[in-house]
């Protein structure tokens, strides 16, 4: 049996589905069950130039990167393959050659 999602309104987790209504008996509130997917995944990334990134996405680096607690320096032109969004300030995961794993800032990126 799948597990439906708690009511967004009261938090029962009582709720049952008519159709592609999701209902909830305590409070009486109806949702959609394709707007509750499509809310889940309504947080997007895009670059410095207003391309929307995915997951997977290969972009390149804008600008000169200081990596903090090292003399190590991101430069320009750097291509970053395999992109990972999380939300948060740095918004992309990645690993970077000869670095290592790290965040970056999705302003400071294009995508490829």
């Amino acid at each position: 049996m799948e597990a439906l999602p708690a009511c967004p309104q009261c938090g029962s987790t009582f709720t049952y589905a008519d159709g592609d209504l999701l209902i909830c008996p305590e409070c009486a509130h109806e949702w959609s069950a394709t707007a509750e997917t499509e809310a889940e995944s309504g947080f997007e990334v895009r670059d410095a130039h207003g391309n929307l990134l995915a997951d997977g996405d290969t972009v390149t680096v804008i600008k000169d990167l200081k990596v903090k607690g090292s003399s190590l320096v991101v430069k320009v032109g750097t291509k970053v393959k395999n992109i990972r969004l999380v939300e948060g300030d740095h918004d992309i995961d990645c690993k970077i050659d000869g670095i290592g794993a790290m965040q970056l800032k999705s302003a400071f990126v294009k995508k490829a």
